[in-house]
């Protein structure tokens, strides 16, 4: 288990505030302050883990794994999505301030363009939020040319979105692209005349990176 990169000036600060009473408590021997100072730090710094080894459930390259862990949220359907540029399926996954909040390719992919929308900060528990918070939208084509795309939500405590990429990069499936700060949602946008089975249900739990959750119809 690491500490992502993304979050390497949090952790830094998180370090250097556990610290300075950790030093206090072995300088007036309170080693009771010295262990909440631990359990603090642990707490705060698993927010910035990176878990490794990490692999696709499938070996199908049309299966699209989830780029978030936490809890499918929605599954739907819009008449017209910027990421697809036509009718899309949208499988939204809820993350919270326990789950692992690193973001990650659902196939092997070129990046388009990213869009970030401002907006609000509403509960991401709140349905509309998906609607009207802050939002980046990297626009995606897989190797068969399909358009598709992943939608990165802040939230209400959660209004830091990470996206340290640009247009022309290539990434392959399950590959680390950004974050969310603290709570959010994260959404895998796919052309609806692209989809042949969507594999989850609102209310599973998936695992970024690894749990699929759409197989893509065969070119």
């Amino acid at each position: 288990m690491l500490l992502t990169r993304y979050g390497i000036r949090e952790w830094m600060i998180i370090t250097l505030a556990a610290a300075i009473p950790a030093a206090a408590g072995v300088f007036f021997g309170w080693w009771w302050l010295v262990g909440v100072a631990v359990v603090v730090w642990m707490a705060l710094a698993s927010f910035f883990r990176d878990p490794l080894g990490r692999r696709p459930a499938s070996s199908d390259p049309r299966d699209l794994v989830s780029p978030a862990d936490g809890l499918v949220s929605a599954v739907l359907e819009v008449s017209d999505h910027i990421a697809t540029a036509g009718p899309a399926t949208i499988v939204r996954v809820y993350l919270s301030v326990l789950d692992v909040h690193i973001n990650r390719m659902p196939c092997d992919a070129e990046v388009l363009a990213t869009v970030h929308t401002p907006g609000k900060y509403l509960d991401v528990r709140i349905e509309e939020s998906a609607k009207v918070n802050e939002s980046m939208v990297v626009k995606l084509r897989s190797p068969g040319g399909i358009l598709l795309g992943v939608k990165q939500i802040s939230g209400k405590i959660a209004r830091h979105i990470v996206c340290p990429i640009v247009a022309g990069q290539k990434f392959a499936r399950g590959e680390r692209f950004g974050m969310i700060k603290f709570g959010s949602t994260t959404e895998l946008v796919i052309p609806t005349t692209s989809v042949e089975q969507i594999m989850v249900v609102k209310g599973d739990r998936v695992t970024g990176g690894v749990t699929v959750l759409a197989r893509l119809k065969k070119i």
